[in-house]
């Protein structure tokens, strides 16, 4: 009973951990027009509020909440009672993002403020409510409406524009001119080139729009982006506070609209084929992400970053049909392919859902100094694939869940370090390791300080068998629960020969980690710091796995 609920604790510690779980440290509320607004994404509809897409320049500690709506001035979002909603919500230490204007100036008696009066009385109310609450109120005025005349980019907002630096100015609150951040960069653009970031649509392109659009006011996918990286940039000088928490990312992927794109894949593809010592960073929001990634080898330094709980999901295996008819094989069934050098994985979960069917795996990685910190590879048989079967590999696995139940880490050509991962087998009489090494290659799978565990109820389970001649995997001070069967290793294909393959073990602990029982052509580690970690995977470039982990990790 003590195990299970040892084995309980641990999973659902290490669950918090890879999901990139993270307590909330304060919200910001967003209360505006349609320009910040959030949008309905029927049609392939394109148009984006900048506060839509706020959430992807931000870590996942803090909490956005986006309640600006199309068509609202100051006095409707009163009194339609979206205001009172906010309040209600606000605690101490959230902010209150204020950007009203572009409908207060409309004719109509529901929305109608006047400048000097009720337009800045409203602002006042949205400042000093908001501080009574503990909250702290940051202004905008409205971002720039496309209007040119003669080629010259011209005002339409009036005296609306000015107030919210005004009411600034005499509350004490931090101030953004969005509208000169947003004029600035349109006048610079120019009349043309500034329409492909505004709802400029051609006709017969999308079917929300078949008749197409001219709308100068409202922002795309891309323009919502620049919008709030101005946003965001202005915030760092005038709300120092917030720096800490702001994150540069390249490209955003979020199923409900408010990134770059809606799939992992269309993030890849936009990533420069060969770009020159430049990491591409790609934010991956929570989701379930049901694709066949393919990250080719042109995409090199690419990084995937997981907000929340991202699964990269498939189902295909090694007997299943493509579409020619013919079985995938084991290569063929994989959910992910990484070929890219320089591949970086965090809060990531890879997995393949086709069950106990044989080889299905869930990632395989022919990437050179490649790295995944606190990353999941679910599966059965064959889950983790380290390839490199044309060249050696080197990958380092900091902080990983890794499960399945045959085989499900195996690798050919490629050296693997894992580093204080949790390695669970899911069925009986089952392997951990079968690595193909090469002859004269100096390491194949590092496994240290590394936690053994199993699902309730299995036993005898392998630390691996070699599944070429040569193969390499060793365990140095890792913890093996009682489900590693006495003898620890077994053979494969090489059955007369038992002298080429290195299977070792240095400072274990736990119940399955006894050597007493061991087989005879097991290695005893004489000497661990042939294993350390700049050593098995410094190769000819010394590499510093550690060091490249780390310098993520401040980003």
């Amino acid at each position: 009973m003590k195990k299970i609920l040892f084995t309980l604790v641990s999973v659902f510690t290490m669950v918090l951990l890879l999901s990139g779980y993270n307590e909330r440290a304060f919200t910001i509320y967003l209360i505006g027009d349609s320009t910040m607004a959030n949008k309905k994404l029927d049609g392939g509809n394109p148009e984006r509020g900048w506060g839509f897409v706020l959430p992807g320049f931000f870590s996942e500690q803090v909490n956005i909440e986006n309640h600006a709506i199309n068509g609202r001035s100051t006095k409707s979002f009163i009194d339609e009672g979206r205001w009172e909603k906010v309040l209600n919500r606000i605690k101490k230490g959230d902010y209150v993002f204020i950007q009203f204007g572009h409908n207060d100036a409309k004719p109509d008696e529901k929305r109608h403020t006047e400048p000097g009066s009720t337009f800045d009385n409203n602002l006042r109310k949205f400042v000093n409510e908001t501080r009574q609450k503990g909250g702290i109120p940051v202004l905008f005025n409205s971002i720039v409406r496309r209007n040119f005349v003669n080629d010259t980019l011209t005002d339409t907002h009036g005296e609306y524009r000015n107030v919210p630096q005004r009411i600034a100015q005499e509350l004490d609150v931090p101030f953004i001119d969005h509208n000169a951040l947003t004029h600035n960069w349109v006048s610079s653009l120019g009349d043309e080139a500034s329409r492909q970031y505004f709802m400029w649509i051609e006709p017969n392109t999308l079917a929300c729009c078949p008749d197409g659009k001219k709308d100068n006011t409202h922002l795309n996918v891309q323009g919502a982006k620049v919008v709030a990286r101005m946003a965001v940039e202005a915030l760092a000088q005038e709300v120092p506070a917030l720096a800490p928490y702001m994150r540069r990312y390249d490209l955003v992927v979020a199923q409900d609209g408010s990134g770059d794109v809606f799939t992992i894949q269309a993030a890849i593809n936009l990533v420069p084929d060969y770009r020159k010592n430049q990491e591409t960073r790609i934010l991956v929001r929570q989701g379930t992400y049901k694709e066949k990634l393919i990250i080719p080898a042109s995409k090199q330094s690419v990084s995937l970053i997981g907000e929340g709980e991202v699964v990269i999901s498939g189902n295909d295996y090694a007997k299943k049909l493509n579409i020619m008819g013919e079985e995938m094989g084991t290569s063929g069934s994989s959910t992910c392919y990484i070929y890219g050098n320089d591949f970086y994985a965090e809060n990531i979960t890879f997995e393949n859902t086709a069950g106990m069917v044989g080889q299905a795996v869930a990632a395989l990685i022919d990437s050179d100094r490649a790295i995944f910190y606190r990353c999941r590879f679910l599966g059965h048989q064959d889950t983790l694939y380290p390839y490199g079967k044309e060249r050696n590999v080197r990958q380092y696995y900091k902080e990983c869940y890794i499960e399945g139940t045959v085989d499900f880490i195996f690798g050919w050509s490629a050296t693997a370090y894992f580093d204080n991962c949790t390695i669970n087998s899911k069925r009986d009489k089952g392997y951990i390791a079968a690595p193909a090494t090469p002859q004269g290659t100096d390491y194949g799978f590092v496994f240290s300080h590394c936690h053994l565990t199993a699902d309730a109820g299995v036993e005898n389970v392998y630390l691996g068998r070699p599944w070429r001649p040569y193969g390499q995997a060793v365990y140095l001070y890792c913890k093996m629960d009682n489900h590693i069967h006495p003898e620890g290793w077994r053979v494969w294909h090489n059955k007369d020969n038992l002298t080429t393959p290195t299977m070792g073990e240095y400072g274990n602990t736990g119940d399955g980690a006894s050597m007493l029982q061991r087989v005879s052509w097991a290695d005893k580690i004489a000497d661990p710091s042939h294993y350390n970690i700049d050593t098995v995977l410094g190769g000819s470039d010394n590499w510093n796995a550690t060091q490249t982990w780390a310098e993520k990790r401040k980003q």
